[in-house]
């Protein structure tokens, strides 16, 4: 799956423009216009990087910036912050308050989009890297092919998506219902057993004999891609 950027924007002009151009690089984008939806947005899926202006109605982008890096979940998510204020005290306080980069208005698209990038290689390569690689288990974006040491794994182009979308984020359980908005996209005529179904295949394809099995089933809860897997004991 292609990075989550958030954009926090009111200015409908603003993020029409930068939700076409995001999406046009092969970005994903989610749209909100306050403060007070930002953590119900993220709460949903977390995003890969926030694109956060600073007047927004109600609370303001300081006040949502001072919101994310207090919560252990959001500390670290990388947070571009736009705005009319040029000044350099303005700059210093914005990137005071947990801000890694900040762009003034108007701006230019392509200088967003190569900070966006340039940020995101920096803090979560795995956003943006042609491949993904979790112990023996490589996963080429580009190519669209997965392998497993010297073997090569046949998958759909559904089971490629849902073990991309899991190996994005190894440790972390998703449930049924995250996995088929995320993978599948329009669920409402898929049931979630559908989800189980795919697993399994997927397990299938990924290991053979007594091969370590790489996503973990939670009781209750979901899949996930086990952290653990790869890493020496």
């Amino acid at each position: 799956m292609s990075a989550l950027i958030l954009i926090v924007e009111d200015e409908a002009a603003i993020h029409d423009l930068l939700a076409y151009n995001l999406e046009a690089e092969g970005f994903r984008t989610r749209v909100v216009e306050s403060g007070e939806e930002v953590h119900p947005a993220i709460h949903d899926e977390m995003p890969d990087l926030v694109l956060l202006d600073w007047m927004l109605p109600g609370l303001s982008g300081i006040e949502v910036c001072r919101m994310l890096r207090a919560r252990p979940e959001t500390q670290a998510l990388p947070v571009i912050m736009l705005t009319a204020r040029g000044e350099e005290a303005e700059r210093v306080r914005g990137l005071a308050t947990g801000a890694d980069d900040y762009i003034v208005k108007p701006f230019s698209v392509p200088e967003v989009m190569a900070r966006i990038r340039s940020l995101l290689r920096r803090m979560k390569p795995e956003a943006v890297s042609d491949t993904l690689a979790r112990g023996d288990i490589i996963l080429d974006r580009v190519k669209k092919r997965v392998s497993r040491g010297v073997r090569d794994i046949v998958l759909s182009p559904t089971e490629f998506r849902l073990l991309e979308y899991l190996m994005q984020s190894p440790g972390r359980v998703f449930s049924r219902a995250q996995l088929l908005d995320r993978v599948w996209g329009d669920t409402k005529d898929i049931d979630e057993r559908t989800v189980d179904v795919h697993v399994g295949r997927l397990r299938k394809s990924l290991s053979r004999g007594r091969e370590p099995e790489p996503i973990r089933t939670v009781r209750g809860s979901g899949y996930a891609f086990d952290d653990r897997y790869g890493k020496s004991n």
